[in-house]
């Protein structure tokens, strides 16, 4: 029940009964209504979110008038998208008017004779902290509580002064060093929270065809996080399920649409990989160019890389070259030429081997032998160990890189997105 579409109510045929106890968990009659807090995490598609959020509204309403209350996300993007979007036609459907007043990031929420005002914030970074100080709350809710700072969760937590406040988390697993899980999750009786764990099980509108998908998805550790909803140390090779039998592949056919990624290094190696579309749907990394200047003694310039990639490209015909964003000499380099489209790539590291994971094991991505610097680099790239943040190894990750950057930029990107990316970075 996430990813921002519409659920009708009528959607809801029966609730789990871990999706009644989220709703339900603060009223009178609940055994647990003295509980402080309540944590929910598990599995995606789990169906924790939109009962979690119907949840708290309605404890809103119960227990309070003209109040201010706080929905925190990653970013307003995902919170929007995860909640506003799936949560405000239901809440309609009940009675209660909502009104987005979008500039202010706020919505204001009404039923009979009581209002109550819902603020939105995103927490991505350390700074995000500072803009929920300074407000007195009844409550907030945390949505995807592991992926924000822990100044800004702290922060929010302290904004709840008021009399009968609560606190409301949900998340999916990380890494079971992740500050989250040991603080709150393995702590949650001593800070007298309820903790619900869920399962793609605990969700009955979710059909068997859906969660054989998600299955199929993830692999290694997001297999364990994503569907078996465990907190799993990401170790080992960063993706396991590469397979040179199925995943090198010869080809040599005439492409429907070609890209170039480009991971750019002067002291670093240098890796670019050219993608060409099959008819077969499969994208296949043709050709690459790797220049590592410690392994050859020299390095090169912006020109010469640029050379290089007029080389690769051939007479391909590319509709972007994605590159490192902050490779902003290369990236001028090539707008100066004027021959290729150049587009900044999304860098988001763990969101990227996500998807790249998924590609490697729908088939939607294909390698050929000629690009042995990546083959090379599949067997090398890991995990760092024992650290509280899922972070790879610094090391063998540069055609890794500019994998990700295609991945995320052009494979995974909306077509839409993609082209609106693409016509505002004209060269001149």
């Amino acid at each position: 029940m996430k990813g921002g579409e519409r659920i009708p109510l009528s959607d809801f045929k029966q609730f789990s009964e871990k999706q009644k106890l989220t709703l339900n968990w603060w009223c009178d009659y609940s055994p647990y209504r003295a509980c402080d807090a309540v944590i929910c995490d598990g599995a995606v598609r789990s169906g924790k979110t939109v009962c979690m959020t119907l949840s708290f509204v309605f404890w809103a309403f119960y227990r309070f008038q003209n109040t201010s209350f706080a929905l925190c996300g990653k970013t307003i993007t995902s919170l929007r998208r995860n909640i506003l979007t799936p949560i405000l036609p239901l809440l309609r459907e009940l009675g209660f008017e909502c009104t987005e007043k979008t500039s202010q990031n706020l919505v204001v929420i009404c039923r009979q004779n009581r209002t109550n005002r819902f603020y939105l914030f995103g927490g991505k970074d350390e700074s995000s902290a500072a803009l929920i100080q300074g407000m007195t709350l009844g409550g907030v809710l945390l949505d995807e509580a592991a992926l924000m700072p822990r100044s800004f969760v702290e922060q929010a937590i302290a904004r709840c002064s008021l009399q009968q406040a609560k606190l409301w988390f949900n998340c999916n697993p990380e890494s079971p060093y992740h500050w989250f899980y040991t603080e709150w999750i393995q702590k949650a009786a001593e800070k007298n929270c309820l903790y619900l764990h869920f399962t793609m099980a605990d969700n009955p509108s979710l059909s068997d065809a859906i969660r054989r998908r998600y299955e199929t998805v993830y692999s290694g550790a997001f297999y364990e996080r994503f569907v078996l909803g465990k907190w799993t140390a990401a170790s080992g090779l960063v993706y396991p399920m590469f397979d040179p039998a199925v995943h090198v592949t010869p080809w040599q056919g005439t492409p429907c649409r070609c890209f170039i990624s480009c991971d750019y290094g002067t002291v670093n190696p240098a890796s670019f990989g050219l993608w060409g579309l099959g008819t077969d749907g499969v994208w296949y990394r043709m050709r690459e160019y790797y220049f590592d200047s410690r392994r050859e003694g020299v390095q090169r310039t912006d020109e010469e890389h640029y050379t290089a990639l007029e080389a690769l490209a051939g007479t391909a015909q590319i509709e972007s070259v994605i590159v490192d964003p902050s490779a902003a000499s290369f990236i001028e380099c090539i707008r100066r030429h004027g021959k290729f489209r150049v587009i900044g790539a999304k860098n988001d590291v763990l969101d990227g081997i996500r998807k790249v994971s998924g590609a490697l094991k729908s088939g939607r991505i294909r390698i050929c032998p000629p690009c042995r610097d990546i083959l090379r680099e599949f067997t090398l790239y890991r995990w760092e160990e024992n650290t509280a943040r899922d972070v790879p190894r610094k090391e063998n990750d540069h055609a890794m890189d500019d994998l990700r950057y295609f991945v995320t930029t052009a494979l995974e990107a909306p077509t839409d997105d993609f082209y609106a990316l693409s016509v505002s970075r004209e060269n001149p």
